[in-house]
């Protein structure tokens, strides 16, 4: 039997093996982890996808957590913004409030924002979105699949946050907490393409 001392050192020891998984680096992101998600520190800016080189984003669907059906062809012709979040997700409640603010000022420029929950309870993650006024939708995904599904892109950091252009095409992506000022140029940007 372990004596209390020995208990407390190992439990200091895996937390302090935790902290050290929430690190930016080469491998903080990991698109093919096995579909398991993890915390990845923000970033001070996303990659923006030159258009000549944007790919088709996947086609998806699923429900929202108020319960209403979802397609992701209802984003086509307008600019989208999807948000990977968990109420979990500490950076999360940070740029949400962002996200918010950011929508209402674009909502009725052609800009869509749609919210995807993952490893969530449905409970938690509507009670995150009443907390902070969140008014775009959220899909519930509580396994990731859609996340899973943009594979070629770190979706599966929470949060990551795609950019969607016109054509459906991703434009560019964020690992970590987005900036406002960050997502309010590459909308600017993304909105001034013919």
């Amino acid at each position: 039997m372990r004596s209390p001392g020995v208990r407390r050192a190992l439990l200091v020891l895996a937390a302090l093996g935790a902290l050290a998984g929430c690190t930016t680096g080469a491998g903080a992101v990991d698109v093919a982890n096995g579909g398991e998600f993890r915390f990845v520190a923000g970033t001070p800016a996303g990659k923006v996808i030159p258009a000549g080189e944007r790919a088709a984003a996947p086609a998806f669907s699923g429900t929202l957590l108020d319960g209403g059906d979802f397609d992701s062809s209802s984003l086509a012709g307008d600019v989208a913004v999807l948000n990977f979040w968990g109420s979990w997700c500490a950076p999360c409640r940070v740029e949400t409030p962002q996200f918010q603010e950011v929508y209402a000022d674009v909502q009725d420029d052609g800009v869509q924002f749609l919210g995807l929950n993952v490893k969530d309870v449905q409970q938690l993650a509507t009670a995150f979105v009443e907390s902070k006024g969140v008014t775009f939708p959220s899909l519930f995904d509580p396994k990731g699949e859609v996340a899973l599904a943009f594979r070629d892109y770190p979706a599966t950091a929470i949060p990551s946050t795609i950019v969607l252009d016109r054509e459906g095409r991703v434009a560019a992506v964020y690992t970590g907490e987005v900036q406002q000022d960050d997502l309010r140029a590459v909308l600017d940007l993304a909105l001034g393409e013919d």
